[in-house]
C-alpha cells in the first residue's frame, strides 16, 4: 500500500468536493492508496499540516481551490524530497487546474487521473525570502480581485464574482512608477500591471498561448503593462490579449529567472490570488522542478 496524505479546504467553491467524494476515496484504495485525510479550518492550515507531516507519505494531495495548493506548494518546498503532489481543483477560478487540463469540481474524476497520471516535473516561484507562489505573484490592476471578492459572492456566482469585482476596481487602477531589473536586462516605466508566472492562465480571464509556457523549463513569464491614457492603445491592448498576439507597446512578455522590483512607495502584491503584503522592494526568483505534480 502506498500512503496518501490527503489535504481537504471544505470551504472552496461550494463544496464541491463532496461530490463524487467517497467514490474517489474508494478508487484511491482499489489503486492501493492507503489515505489520511486533513481538513483544513483556516487559512495556513495547509502549510502547516504539509510541513509536519507530508514527509511521512508516498505521495500528497490538495483538494481545493488556487489559496490552497499555493500553500501546500510552500509546505513542499520547506521540507527536503518532497514527496510528488496530486491536485484535486475546486473553487471558481482554477488557474492552475486550466493549465494542466485538470477535472474540476469532481473528486471521482480527479482521482482517476491522479491515479492514471504520471509525475511531471514543476517549476515553484520564490517570493522574497522564504515564500513561495504555485503560479503567480503580481501587483497593479485587477489583483486584489481574487481576495477581496466576497466568499458568499464566489459561492453564489463562481466566476462572474471575479468579473463583478473586477468592474469595481476600474476606478482605482493608478500607474506605478516601476524598475524591473530582471536576466537580460532593465525595465523603468510606469505600470499598471506586473507579474511573474508560470501558468496559461492568469485569474479565469488572461490566457497564455501554451507554446509561450513551459512549467518546468527553469523560467518564469514576466508580464508587464505600461499604464496609458489613450483609449486606443487600451482598446490595442485588450484586442491582443483576446487575440494572443501580444502585439501591443504596452504590453511587455518577456521569460527571466529571476526579477527585481522597485517602487517609489509600497505596493500591494498577490501571491497564487492571495494578498502578498507591501512592498517598495521585492525579488522574485525561478525553482527549477523542486516539485513533481501527478496528472
Amino acid at each position: 500500500m502506498k500512503k496518501l496524505m490527503l489535504i481537504v479546504n471544505p470551504a472552496s467553491g461550494k463544496g464541491e468536493y463532496k461530490y463524487n467524494f467517497s467514490e474517489a476515496l474508494l478508487a484511491l484504495s482499489k489503486a492501493q492508496y492507503q489515505t489520511t485525510l486533513f481538513f483544513t479550518e483556516k487559512r495556513g492550515d495547509a502549510v502547516e499540516f504539509t510541513k509536519l507531516y507530508a514527509n511521512e507519505y508516498d505521495y500528497v494531495i490538495c483538494v481545493g481551490g488556487d489559496g490552497t495548493l499555493s500553500e501546500t506548494f510552500n509546505g513542499l518546498m520547506h521540507i527536503d524530497n518532497p514527496p510528488p503532489l496530486g491536485y484535486f481543483p475546486m473553487g471558481t477560478a482554477n488557474d492552475v487546474a486550466t493549465t494542466l487540463g485538470l477535472p474540476k469540481n469532481d473528486s471521482l474524476a480527479a482521482a482517476i487521473r491522479f491515479i492514471n497520471g504520471e509525475e511531471h516535473p514543476f517549476d515553484v516561484g520564490g517570493f522574497g525570502k522564504n515564500e513561495y507562489f504555485a503560479y503567480i505573484a503580481a501587483f497593479g490592476a485587477f489583483t486584489e480581485v481574487s481576495y477581496s471578492t466576497p466568499q458568499e459572492q464566489k459561492k453564489a456566482l463562481g466566476h462572474l464574482a471575479y468579473v463583478l469585482q473586477g468592474v469595481l476596481q476600474l476606478p482605482k487602477i493608478e500607474s506605478i512608477h516601476t524598475k524591473v531589473e530582471y536576466d537580460d536586462g532593465e525595465i523603468e516605466a510606469d505600470l499598471i500591471y506586473g507579474s511573474m508566472s508560470n501558468s496559461t492562465s492568469v485569474a479565469g480571464i488572461v490566457k497564455l498561448k501554451e507554446e509561450m509556457v513551459c512549467l518546468g523549463d527553469g523560467e518564469s513569464e514576466l508580464v508587464l503593462i505600461k499604464s496609458t491614457d489613450s483609449l486606443i492603445k487600451i482598446s490595442e491592448m485588450l484586442d491582443s490579449v483576446i487575440r494572443k498576439t501580444y502585439d501591443c507597446e504596452n504590453l511587455i512578455i518577456l521569460h527571466t529567472k529571476h526579477a527585481k522590483f522597485t517602487f517609489d512607495k509600497p505596493v500591494a502584491w498577490t501571491r497564487d490570488g492571495e494578498a502578498g503584503g507591501e512592498y517598495t522592494e521585492i525579488e522574485l526568483c525561478n525553482y527549477h522542478c523542486p516539485v513533481r505534480l501527478v496528472f
